[in-house]
């Protein structure tokens, strides 16, 4: 009887021990970094020029200049819009 009753608590000893709570902490902390676009009317005429080549039939619908002076475009071509990134002199940036 006591080999029973010492077996019962050791299995139930173990099974409390399973049922404990298990806390996980999420070290995964995700940056984003954006630079600042104020919005603009106009844009230089080389960044014009630089689309018009690049993207004939170009419509430009918003634009955008950071301090870096970098340029974020949207553009429509062809019922498209894409948004194209510049520098001041028209040299398309990839972002």
């Amino acid at each position: 009887m006591k080999k029973l009753i010492l077996s019962a608590a050791i299995v139930l000893g173990t099974l409390s021990a399973q049922a404990g709570t298990i806390l996980v902490k999420n070290p995964m902390v995700q940056t984003v970094t954006q630079d600042e676009y104020k919005e603009v009317d106009a844009v230089p005429a080389a960044i014009k020029t630089a689309l018009d080549n690049a993207y004939p039939g170009v419509k430009l619908e918003k634009a955008y200049v950071n301090d870096k002076k970098e340029y974020k475009i949207d553009i429509v071509v062809r019922d498209v819009k894409s948004t194209v990134y510049t520098d001041a002199q028209g040299n398309i940036l990839k972002k």
